[in-house]
């Protein structure tokens, strides 16, 4: 009887780990975020995801990008798994940790059980990230310039691209973080009635002129297609953007941007430009701000502080004399790095503000005690 008690308990045990382990990696980063899908994507949804991430993180386009080579592995692994229907399932019910156990008791394993470039390579036929960039037909791209305060930069969260939209709070771990949708108005293409000419393409023939005389020709064959329109439709879209992002750089929505027949839609780009801000100057990855400071404080020390931009507070006071235009450096108070835990640093202007006069008396005490 205690033997059978204790054999329910160990099964019990096993389930309960069993059952944890799943919990906690479904705790992180799925695979459907990985890839940026919903989780009922369809198979074209996850293979278009794939390759669209897949070809903006590969090795040849980011050369020594660390955190963009991890991004790489990450999207194959969650390719590997979420393309092989049984693996999917298994993962939709336990998660990482019942794939592991699926590949122990014999079944196929997945999340890393392929090279990753085998699978880009399989993927893409072998071709190069900028080859197969170059065969496909696409529409215009959409791009919007989308002013950032030096907050959103410092911080991470998501934006607006225009002053008329509607302002939330959005939730992100225990901190808030400010957000506004955007109005996304595009064409979209819809059935319609009849056919069209397709796939059209040039075929060379060879006709035939004379005795032992061949004219070689061209002739645009097209195949027939179901017919299709344009018509406008709108959404909203939450723009987020990355920690440390710098000017120039772009939030894009994968063919969020111009359809086209017979191709795929360009995309939607936001690109950052950072606003101007009342108190701190950005330049790279480093801050900039002046503080003024009075010509008692110059000479005997002071005690001040700044507040940054996400609230916290810098020590800047001095317990010296401050010479006017004199500049502090303040390591690890700039800038996040984009895809880094490091910091760029703060510099302290000062100004000394000097008296517009001095009495005769005033002059007299500073005679004497800096003569």
């Amino acid at each position: 009887m205690a033997h059978q008690r204790t054999k329910v308990v160990l099964v019990f045990l096993f389930f309960l780990c069993f059952a944890v382990a799943a919990v906690i990696a479904a705790a992180g980063k799925s695979y459907y975020e990985i890839l940026q899908v919903p989780k009922g994507a369809s198979d074209e949804q996850i293979k278009r995801a794939y390759r669209k991430l897949a070809l903006k993180y590969h090795p040849d386009k980011n050369p020594g990008n660390e955190e963009a080579n991890k991004r790489f592995a990450d999207i194959n692994n969650a390719y590997e798994v979420l393309s092989d229907s049984e693996k999917r399932s298994i993962y939709d019910r336990y998660g990482e940790e019942g794939l592991k156990q699926h590949a122990a008791t014999g079944g196929r394993g997945g999340g890393g059980g392929m090279n990753i470039n085998d699978i880009f390579s399989e993927f893409f036929g072998g071709g190069r990230p900028s080859e197969e960039e170059d065969r496909i037909i696409k529409g215009d791209d959409v791009v919007v310039e989308l002013d950032a305060t030096l907050e959103d930069l410092y911080m991470g969260g998501s934006l607006k691209a225009s002053d008329t939209e509607t302002k939330f709070s959005k939730p992100v771990g225990c901190w808030i973080f400010p957000f506004l949708s955007v109005w996304r108005e595009k064409n979209i293409l819809k059935p319609a009635p009849g056919k069209r000419r397709c796939n059209c393409r040039n075929e060379v023939y060879h006709r035939q002129i004379g005795p032992g005389m061949f004219q070689q020709m061209t002739e645009q064959v097209c195949d027939q297609c179901p017919n299709v329109k344009y018509e406008r439709e709108g959404y909203f879209v939450t723009v987020d953007i990355e920690k440390g992002m710098q000017d120039g750089q772009e939030v894009v929505f994968y063919e969020d941007g111009e359809p086209i027949i017979d191709g795929e839609p360009g995309d939607l780009k936001f690109r950052i430009r950072t606003a101007a801000h009342d108190l701190f100057k950005r330049e790279g990855n480093d801050l900039h701000t002046t503080i003024t400071i009075t010509l008692v404080q110059a000479l005997v020390g002071f005690e001040k502080t700044v507040k940054h931009l996400d609230d916290h507070l810098v020590d800047i006071s001095s317990k010296g004399i401050t010479r006017p235009k004199e500049v502090r450096k303040f390591k690890g108070e700039g800038m996040p790095l984009h895809f880094s835990n490091k910091k760029g640093d703060l510099y302290v202007t000062f100004e000394v503000l000097f008296p517009n006069s001095l009495t005769e008396d005033q002059k007299t005490k500073i005679k004497a005690v800096l003569g």
